[in-house]
């Protein structure tokens, strides 16, 4: 049995909170700038609140048990470039993020955690 190879996974306590926050706000995505403060966590907006452009990557779309869209989550280029080499995966801990994304008033924020991609990752993404 095989996996699809991916460049950004969900925990699934980040899942749990997607499913909540859609309920909420309807379709969401992530982009991740990489500036400073809370830049550098991924935000989380309603489909349309923040517009990407030429200067993002989308990195996947993150289906979701129990929504019917998958969360498209984007990086901008310049940080893309300092982390086309790892694997993201969204996780959920407790702490106050920024007030523009939506989670913040929950009480917790999204948090990337990165590993280096394997060889198959590397060479599934032409990185090798």
């Amino acid at each position: 049995m095989t996996s699809e190879v991916t460049r950004v996974d969900l925990t699934g306590e980040a899942a749990d909170l997607l499913r909540r926050l859609t309920g909420r706000h309807g379709p969401l995505m992530f982009h991740q700038s990489g500036g400073c403060c809370d830049g550098s966590a991924p935000m989380c907006y309603p489909v349309g609140d923040f517009l990407t452009g030429d200067g993002d990557v989308h990195l996947g779309s993150l289906a979701v048990d129990g929504l019917p869209e998958p969360v498209e989550f984007w990086m901008s280029a310049p940080q893309y470039e300092y982390w086309k080499h790892t694997h993201l995966t969204v996780d959920v801990v407790a702490g106050r993020g920024s007030g523009f994304s939506v989670e913040a008033p929950e009480g917790v924020r999204f948090l990337i955690r990165s590993r280096l991609m394997t060889e198959e990752e590397l060479r599934t993404f032409a990185l090798l």
